[in-house]
């Protein structure tokens, strides 16, 4: 008699019939040893087995609420795990991510032709699992695929749907044209010419006032039509298109503008910033998109003086560059000999000079206006410039030179509290 093969067993195990999900959940979970959860397309349990250990935060919002937690959705594309999921129908381990509660998982699409119909979660915890068990995983995923497409032909949400599609836009390498394609007739949109990604980061506590506000406003200042929109966190995320072919950037400047002034006046808000990709012409574009806006964002923080107002990637100038200024700069641990000495004689004599030389090149070497900045006499502020050559030797006429110390001395702000 030959030795029972355990891979054959736990195949076998997931082969009989069932009379609910409930009980094949029970099965897989049985055969993987750890808690299992089952969810439609759009995230909603459909069943989930019982459990003793391995529970974790993500899991008990899931159950409790009925449906995985947006946190969660949102934190499983930005981590890079959804769009694995999206791309194919095999197995997917996805490691703890402890900001949104989430332990251990092997995940797996199920799918009809091109389109998702579930998911199975394996809350995995610290066991490691063989070939034979991914292999279970996948015979599982066909069980519920029979079950779903039996027993649940009806259930879709189209809002979950759109949700997903547009976090797929915003962090997936790459998206088929063709998937773009189905995705324009299911909603009846159009993602090609003039798009872009604008994002709105909110100081306050996101509340479901502010959530009803933004939503309306999205709809009702009409520069640009909004095709996706969500929040995550503190931002509101938006894909918009300008109305008509010769639109410009202009009217996503006064879109925001206007979102802006109207919410932080209905809602007596503390702070915000809004801030705006370039304009694209496909939605393939839409992952950098998203990361100028929230480059746009950051630098809006971090300069406020300097950028205030500016919502454009592309009216940010010099400053689209001075990140990647500043990681070249530490990889070679590079000091600029004006600004150090400028910095030494500062220590030694209490002196402001390296400031006053900022404000000279930010106000575009104008005497008379820096001076004003400063509340100080254009005498005075010749004379400041006279020792600032002395002491560092810039040519404050060289422009090159100029340009070179302003850069740097923006890139020193970066990270700074």
């Amino acid at each position: 008699m030959e030795p029972s093969n355990p891979k054959n067993n736990k195949i076998l195990s997931l082969q009989q019939p069932f009379s609910n999900l409930d009980s094949l959940a029970d099965t897989i979970s049985e055969v993987l040893a750890c808690p299992i959860t089952i969810e439609d397309a759009n995230h909603y349990v459909l069943a989930y087995s019982k459990h003793t250990e391995n529970i974790d935060q993500a899991r008990i919002g899931t159950i409790m609420n009925r449906k995985v937690p947006d946190k969660v959705i949102n934190g499983l594309w930005k981590n890079g795990a959804m769009p694995k999921l999206i791309d194919n129908d095999q197995p997917v381990i996805i490691p703890e991510i402890k900001e949104i509660g989430l332990g251990n998982r092997i995940a797996i699409s199920i799918w009809k032709n091109n389109e998702i119909l579930g998911f199975i979660w394996a809350h995995t915890g610290n066991k490691e699992y063989a070939a034979d068990d991914l292999e279970a995983l996948k015979k599982a995923a066909q069980q519920v695929k029979k079950f779903i497409l039996q027993k649940l032909p009806d259930r879709k949400n189209t809002e979950q749907a759109y949700k997903d599609f547009f976090w797929q836009l915003l962090t997936a390498d790459f998206v088929n044209t063709s998937i773009i394609q189905s995705y324009e007739k299911q909603f009846n949109i159009q993602l090609q010419d003039g798009l872009a990604i604008v994002v709105f980061r909110f100081e306050d506590e996101i509340t479901p006032q502010i959530e009803k506000h933004a939503y309306y406003l999205s709809e009702t200042v009409m520069q640009v039509n909004t095709i996706f929109r969500l929040f995550d966190d503190q931002d509101f995320i938006l894909l918009v298109r300008l109305w008509k072919d010769d639109d410009t950037s202009d009217k996503i400047h006064q879109f925001i503008s206007q979102f802006q002034e109207k919410i932080s006046i209905q809602l007596q808000l503390t702070s915000m910033y809004g801030a705006a990709s370039q304009i694209y012409s496909s939605a393939k574009d839409m992952t950098r998109a998203y990361e100028e806006a929230l480059q746009g964002l950051s630098l809006q923080k971090q300069f406020p003086n300097q950028l205030d107002a500016c919502f454009l990637y592309e009216d940010l100038g010099i400053f689209q560059w001075i990140d990647m200024l500043n990681r070249h700069r530490q990889k070679r641990q590079h000091t600029n000999k004006y600004i150090y000495k400028l910095q030494q004689y500062d220590q030694r004599q209490q002196s402001n000079l390296l400031y006053t030389l900022e404000k000279f090149l930010e106000n575009d070497s104008n005497v008379h206006r820096t001076a004003k900045a400063l509340f100080i006499h254009p005498n005075t502020m010749n004379y400041r410039l006279k020792r600032i050559y002395e002491i560092s030797h810039l040519d404050l006429k060289n422009p090159h030179q100029k340009i070179a110390v302003y850069l740097e001395l923006l890139a020193d702000k970066l990270g700074r509290p």
